[in-house]
């Protein structure tokens, strides 16, 4: 006897019934929780009964570029939100401070998915470029070359942009802010009597302090990004792991989905050991015994 699954492809009763076995489907759910967790240590994280292929190979041919993404767009935010937010709040009231003051609140407001479709038509009905994707065609399922680095890093620019604007933003006004605090207290005023440099003062003292909050965000801003991209990501058509635990959450593929979230705690857990690391290097006044 035969049945259809959620793809269309006839699964006979033998292989659903093997498979109610090995992951205990037909046993108490504290049981079937203990297998699946058993199974990390082999490697075995389940199986995707909507893609009807284990949760392993799924994940690992994604997980590469939701990790290259999710960096890349990390660095984007920091290269560009540190030095404009430092200037913004040393000439305070500028021009400059007005228009980054204009684009962090219209990068906060356009959702990222608007973002990525009026970048898309851009490109298509102005350069006859189709910005989807993070490879061309000819490069998908190829083997790794130079060739294909420099494809993907072609592609890679606009979900960057699409995904890290309003992460970008947000950053640009925090170390405003806290510039702002830091220019205004006593010891710059001291360094200035002393015939410090302005600039010399300005990046030697607030600024250390000014990027703590950066720092310490980023435990939230990695999950932030890959969240993010869950949209923008079924928009452009990427290869990421974000659409995909939408796709798993909606069909109830629960380890796909289940390995996916856990995937993102244990990457919380990291980046929050390694931004506390981080602040000790940069803050002198934090130390851990």
């Amino acid at each position: 006897m035969q049945q259809l699954s959620q793809t269309g492809v006839e699964v006979d009763q033998a292989t659903i019934q093997n498979l109610r076995t090995q992951y205990g489907l037909n046993q108490p759910w504290p049981v079937q929780y203990y297998k699946w967790v058993e199974g990390f240590f082999h490697g075995d994280f389940g199986y995707s009964f909507q893609l009807e292929e284990p949760v392993l190979d799924i994940i690992s041919r994604r997980i590469g570029f939701t990790v290259i993404l999710s960096l890349a767009t990390l660095l984007f935010q920091w290269i560009l939100a540190i030095p404009i937010g430092i200037y913004s709040a040393v000439k305070q009231y500028s021009l400059f401070d007005y228009f980054f003051t204009f684009f962090g609140f219209i990068g906060l407001s356009i959702p990222n998915f608007l973002l990525a479709l009026i970048l898309m038509f851009i490109g298509f009905n102005f350069f006859g470029v189709n910005v989807g994707g993070l490879l061309s065609a000819k490069y998908i399922g190829a083997s790794w070359s130079f060739a294909k680095v420099m494809d993907l890093l072609t592609h890679l620019w606009i979900p960057i942009v699409v995904v890290g604007t309003a992460g970008m933003a947000g950053l640009i006004r925090i170390v405003r802010g806290q510039m702002l605090d830091e220019l205004g207290k006593q010891y710059m005023r001291t360094a200035r009597s002393k015939g410090v440099p302005e600039w010399k003062a300005i990046l030697k003292y607030p600024t250390r302090l000014a990027i703590n909050p950066v720092i310490s965000r980023a435990a939230v801003t990695i999950p932030k990004i890959v969240s993010r991209g869950t949209i923008a990501g079924i928009v452009l058509g990427l290869p990421i792991l974000g659409p995909t635990l939408m796709t798993a959450l909606r069909s109830q593929d629960m380890y796909l989905g289940g390995t996916i979230i856990l995937m993102q705690s244990t990457l919380v857990v990291i980046t929050v050991f390694l931004s506390d690391l981080l602040l000790a290097v940069v803050d002198p006044r934090i130390k851990y015994d």
